[in-house]
């Protein structure tokens, strides 16, 4: 897990500093993995399911098991983080070009992964491949988010950097309540299980 949280406080690291000294007033949501739905087309049962929360030095994580696999997610300003462990005795495939975000609006969009250039955002990625026991950290970054304008940058997965107090006051609070989701297949015994991960923004940490 360690290199997990790494990957995690890089990128808080670099949504605090890009943007935070030039703009006063920054919001924070609590925003949690409210609900998970597990694949129907399974093979045989995917046995008992579990959200767990986590604290790790401050940073709110949430752990999701079946039978198949172990994620612990993470969601920052502009991205999501996740460790995934592959539980089964076989080879699983996450299928990139059938990952799907759904924004707060009920948009949905492709996403990109770590390794992937942004030049490259709407290009076919390969899947990514986990043996037996193995497991990944990677993040998931929505491609919408990502634009060039004499250089790169990334949208936040919600608006959370506001020019005055009023304006901050007024469309924060509006976020409350609403929900993202990460729809994503994973190829497990050469059935593609459709995983959808559903995250509540829950409030506003003051």
């Amino acid at each position: 897990m360690k290199k997990f949280s790494k990957l995690m406080l890089l990128a808080m690291l670099f949504a605090s500093t890009s943007c935070g000294f030039m703009n006063p007033y920054v919001v924070n949501y609590s925003i949690s993995l409210a609900s998970v739905e597990s694949p129907l087309d399974a093979k045989r049962t995917f046995g008992d399911t579990k959200v767990v929360s986590l604290d790790d030095d401050g940073f709110s994580k949430y752990r999701f098991e079946d039978d198949y696999i172990e994620i612990t997610w993470a969601v920052t300003h502009k991205n999501f983080l996740f460790e995934l462990k592959n539980k089964t005795e076989y080879t699983i495939k996450i299928n990139w070009d059938d990952v799907c975000y759904v924004d707060v609006n009920g948009k949905a969009g492709r996403v990109m992964h770590s390794g992937v250039k942004y030049i490259d955002r709407n290009s076919s990625q390969p899947a990514t491949i986990i043996p037996k026991g193995a497991s990944i950290s990677d993040l998931l970054l929505p491609t919408d988010n990502v634009s060039y304008g004499g250089g790169w940058s990334e949208k936040p997965l919600i608006e959370y950097v506001y020019y005055d107090e009023a304006k901050k006051n007024t469309i924060a609070p509006t976020y409350v309540g609403k929900q993202m989701s990460v729809i994503m297949p994973i190829l497990i015994e050469n059935v593609q299980n459709e995983y959808i991960f559903v995250f509540n923004i829950d409030g506003i940490i003051e």
